[in-house]
């Protein structure tokens, strides 16, 4: 088989097993349709073997969403040259929004992980070669970052199978590789913490079976290892995905278990702060406004003592606009709406774009509270901001059915502009 010219994307083909061109457009037509929730959706076999060619032409960014969808990167990883300034999977119009893209914090996992070999055309090296030193577990760990990065700016839906795909690898370096008694300590800290990424990917992506299950792998290896820093940050992922999945009194009891383990390490301020927020969410879904108030009050007690040098970086996503929402999330669920909308208006007023797809999931609520709180303009506006967002390259399939429970409500309202915004959603994340 003649290698084509964009060795690049025919390494990223071959890796996933489409040996021919014609399974890689089939493959990533399916991938497409469902990240653009268009039913139908193809890529030719013709558009598929010029991408391949010498000079490839740009993917158009419903093509290069197709892309990114199918091989959990984008075209400026797969070979295609001259990648456009602040052009990110964007629809015209859209540059206020989502402007020139950091191509660090975007694709720092395509570049940080290039060099690994189950994205490497190259054979695989022989085990006896596989020695892990210093400069291994600062590439290993940094692309476990930037993949958290990634995440919280674009959603979990493109990240699972990459973070997949890096896990077994570190595991693979775990079993056959050569290393000293640190190095190898520090590869089963990453493989845990890859873990409960991995779990936390698949829950954003609607992928809760699989979610649990890497939860339940990841909380295991704390409990074997003793990792009480690992068994906090994965029991409160736990427990945020129990709200989700309408287990309440689960949550309640995965976020005090972790506080338990907080206090063996003596957690900061900010852990302390998501835990308790986490409970509050437990008892907002239960309808125990006592106890979600007290439980707001003391997240906010940790929160106001500020940020140290010994915050994990997992905790770097829960800045004051991160918390707002929370709150306001927890109101909407005791039913509180006016308050939940002023709480989670400014939210979304507050939040920075490296985290947009917390700012999307803000936007949802806030369209979901504003219904009930009767203030149609402002779910409609809500709403619309959201989906700029998706259309933006946003790929959180959390705030998709957030946004089909908005719709349904709106369909129930007689207003044009209602009834014209639930025809939007449909269309656009059908």
């Amino acid at each position: 088989m003649r290698t084509p010219a964009n060795e690049k994307l025919f390494a990223a083909r071959t890796a996933q097993g489409w040996f021919s061109q014609e399974r890689a457009a089939e493959e990533i037509s399916k991938a497409g349709a469902a990240a653009l929730g268009r039913p139908g959706y193809t890529i030719s076999v013709r558009t598929y073997r010029a991408w391949e060619s010498k000079n490839p032409p740009w993917p158009r960014p419903d093509q290069a969403t197709a892309l990114r969808a199918a091989f959990g990167r984008g075209p400026e990883a797969l070979g295609f040259p001259g990648f456009p300034e602040g052009v990110f999977d964007s629809g015209p119009g859209l540059r206020e929004m989502i402007p020139s893209v950091d191509r660090r914090t975007a694709l720092g996992a395509g570049a940080a992980v290039m060099g690994l070999p189950w994205l490497n055309s190259s054979p695989a090296r022989a085990a006896s070669d596989l020695r892990i030193g210093r400069d291994e577990i600062d590439l290993l760990t940094a692309t476990a970052t930037d993949l958290d990065a990634i995440d919280q700016r674009f959603g979990g839906d493109r990240l699972w199978r990459t973070a997949k795909m890096h896990l077994s690898w570190v595991h693979h370096v775990i079993d056959h590789g050569s290393y000293a008694e640190d190095i190898g300590q520090e590869l089963h800290t990453i493989a845990g913490q890859l873990t409960t990424s991995l779990g936390w990917f698949c829950y954003d992506a609607e992928q809760q079976t699989e979610a649990r299950v890497y939860f339940s792998e990841a909380l295991n290896t704390a409990m074997i290892s003793g990792d009480d820093r690992l068994a906090t940050r994965t029991l409160s992922n736990m427990a945020r995905q129990s709200v989700d999945l309408g287990k309440p009194r689960e949550a309640i009891r995965f976020a005090r278990t972790a506080e338990r383990h907080a206090a063996r390490w003596d957690a900061p301020p900010r852990v302390n702060a998501l835990l308790a927020i986490r409970i509050a969410q437990g008892y907002a879904r239960l309808g125990d406004e006592m106890n979600a108030s007290y439980s707001i009050k003391r997240a906010w007690q940790a929160f106001d003592q500020g940020t140290s040098d010994r915050d994990p970086e997992w905790t770097r996503f829960l800045n004051e606009a991160e918390l707002v929402c929370l709150e306001g999330m927890c109101r909407s669920d005791l039913g509180q709406y006016k308050r939940a909308v002023r709480l989670l208006d400014r939210s979304a007023a507050l939040q920075g774009i490296e985290h947009s797809r917390n700012r999307g999931m803000c936007l949802v609520r806030l369209a979901d509270a504003a219904v009930q709180a009767r203030e149609l303009d402002r779910t409609v506006e809500a709403a619309r901001e959201s989906l700029r967002l998706i259309q933006a390259g946003q790929a959180s399939m959390r705030n998709r059915r957030q946004l089909h429970l908005v719709r349904d409500k709106l369909y129930g309202n007689s207003s044009p502009s209602a009834r014209e915004t639930a025809d939007l959603i449909a269309a656009q994340i059908a």
